[in-house]
């Protein structure tokens, strides 16, 4: 396989086209998500309309050691990982004291404990190669916390902290980490985080997952640390850093709120 990219979440949303972006730049693909069928969708559609090879693996990222399994599994199958993308991830909305506890370990797990092996066990190798790319999808989320959001924002805020310290301990070795920190995002996020209701997205016209793939993808190419889409969210971002603490939670609470 030719510059091979392993992109986790592959079956919809930005993990869709971002899969799609680097086919059409004739890069093979190793794909993973739990839904084999939209998976091997994406698979036929890509080798037929970019000529490249696509790996399928279908795997819960949520479950102990998934991100072993899936290392094992690309060596077995000799794919050198060129690329990780790091884009599986999911959310929970409601008072902490009232959501799910099974839901938020299995959040967990995914947006943590998965990624960050993930970026060990490919690392490594990359830096026996001397080159590579990590992306691993943040979110503007991570810039502050998120009251009836608590766990998300929480993981969030490690994987762009994460990052930004790979990023740092690898910078001379020929290898770039960039934590891609889109904010809301016309994707299947919102509905399986039970935010419809919610300001931050109800009735807002909101980027599309291909213009935010298409962001992360050049700004992981150009080596960016952290890549804010969208001028207002970078702003945003970046404002809280000079905000008073009780400001951000009540400004944060507020968006979270339902319209």
């Amino acid at each position: 396989m030719k510059n091979t990219a392993l992109i986790t979440g592959a079956s919809n949303g930005i993990g869709w086209e971002l899969a799609k972006i680097h086919a059409s730049k004739g890069g093979d693909l190793v794909l993973v998500a739990r839904n084999k069928s939209k998976l091997d969708e994406l698979k036929i559609e890509l080798e037929k309309q970019f000529n490249v090879t696509v790996y399928t693996i279908s795997k819960d990222l949520s479950a102990t050691n998934s991100a072993q399994e899936i290392y094992d599994e690309t060596n077995k199958q000799n794919i050198q990982i060129d690329v990780l993308i790091n884009n599986a991830g999911f959310g929970d909305f409601g008072m902490f004291a009232e959501t799910s506890w099974n839901k938020e370990l299995q959040m967990i797990n995914l947006n943590i404990t998965t990624l960050t092996l993930f970026t060990k066990l490919y690392l490594k190798d990359m830096i026996k190669r001397g080159s590579g790319k990590i992306m691993n999808v943040a979110s503007t989320a991570a810039f502050q916390p998120g009251p009836t959001f608590a766990v998300y924002c929480a993981s969030k805020a490690y994987v762009l902290s994460f990052t930004e310290a790979i990023s740092n301990e690898v910078g001379d070795q020929g290898i770039t980490v960039t934590a891609l920190c889109p904010g809301a995002t016309e994707t299947g996020f919102k509905a399986a985080a039970g935010m419809d209701e919610s300001k931050i997205f109800k009735g807002k016209k909101l980027p599309s997952a291909k213009e935010v793939a298409q962001y992360g993808y050049s700004s992981m190419l150009k080596g960016r640390i952290v890549a804010i889409h969208g001028l207002l969210n970078s702003v945003m971002a970046n404002s809280v850093r000079f905000a008073p603490r009780a400001l951000t939670l009540k400004i944060s609470r507020i968006m979270l709120s339902k319209a």
